[in-house]
């Protein structure tokens, strides 16, 4: 279980890393889950319906879990309901920007299910040989001499079973047919997804306005802070409950313990947004640096130059910001 613990922690502070291993685990689900569970009923009025549900439902069960398992999700919601201005403009344009970026994450399952599904062929045969079309069923069937068997016995293909009329050679051409139709359809979504990866990609780091060192201590900054977040909250939660349990099982008055207001757990939960004038790597960083300044100016501070401006749209190249680890 501790080495199960250690990739994830590997997986989730390198995001590509963290992309592939969704991409294999996906795949091979998919792969067990095809050779245990799914079998063609070879009945023409489920085949299709049943091919679909298992190449397509799955799919929309792994997008739904990478929409809760991303932190950006709760931290766009939580609260939501609560906040001034929800129909402004500018607040549409930024959730709406939030969530294109949650979704080209939640994506990464889904689409590798669907692909590898595909590739394998088993659900599109069984659901392309129960469509009722004239048309398609003749052309599948097409230049045989069980041509019109073919086409009446058409749903019970994937079976091999109860199969009359129909040569043994004919039967495994059509299916071979079906699975080149599938490959191909799996060959090409993967291209297009991995195309569309690459364009994103590189528009996002065009239009990134940091250089790419500081990019990469970015990165490395959002990483720490999000885990020592949780031990030191872990830590802090655990004195507060601590001194509670003495004081009320010994009698005694309450230590004191500074612990922070509500506004400021708001301020540091919100969804970081960019700003060109200042150089702060998070919600934490820009609290801390606006509200707990040195009183002796000559100080140097580490921070860039403050401003007031909140920031618009984030730029795509800084989607990791408010990432951290998977979890609610």
């Amino acid at each position: 279980m501790d080495k199960f613990k250690t990739v994830l922690n590997i997986a989730n502070q390198q995001t590509k890393l963290g992309i592939g291993v969704v991409a294999l685990l996906t795949a091979g689900g998919e792969q067990i889950f095809s050779s245990v569970v799914f079998k063609c009923p070879c009945s023409p009025k489920l085949n299709f319906v049943y091919g679909m549900v298992f190449l397509l439902v799955p799919a929309l069960a792994l997008l739904l879990l990478g929409y809760i398992i991303n932190k950006k999700t709760w931290k766009l919601l939580t609260g939501l309901c609560h906040r001034d201005r929800l129909c402004s403009w500018s607040r549409f344009v930024f959730s709406g920007t939030l969530l294109f970026q949650i979704s080209t994450t939640a994506m990464v399952a889904p689409s590798s299910w669907v692909a590898v599904a595909l590739l394998s062929g088993n659900y599109f045969e069984c659901a392309m040989t129960g469509v009722n079309v004239s048309a398609y069923k003749e052309n599948l069937c097409g230049g045989k001499p069980s041509a019109e068997q073919c086409q009446k016995e058409l749903f019970r293909l994937p079976c091999g079973k109860g199969i009359s009329g129909v040569p043994e050679a004919d039967k495994d051409d059509v299916l071979l047919t079906l699975r080149a139709q599938s490959q191909i359809l799996g060959w090409l979504l993967i291209a297009s997804i991995m195309l569309s990866n690459l364009l994103l990609s590189c528009l996002a780091r065009c239009s990134s306005p940091i250089s790419y060192l500081q990019l990469k201590f970015w990165r490395m900054y959002a990483q720490e802070e999000s885990c020592m977040i949780d031990s030191f909250s872990a830590k802090h939660a655990k004195e507060l409950a601590e001194r509670n349990l003495k004081s009320f099982f010994n009698q005694t008055p309450p230590e004191d313990i500074q612990t922070p207001s509500k506004k400021a757990w708001e301020k540091i939960s919100s969804i970081y947004k960019f700003s060109s004038k200042d150089h702060h790597y998070s919600t934490l960083h820009r609290f801390v640096e606006s509200n707990h300044q040195e009183v002796d100016s000559s100080l140097m501070r580490m921070a860039s130059v403050k401003s007031n401006d909140s920031g618009g749209v984030n730029p795509p190249v800084l989607g990791f910001v408010d990432e951290g680890k998977m979890g609610v």
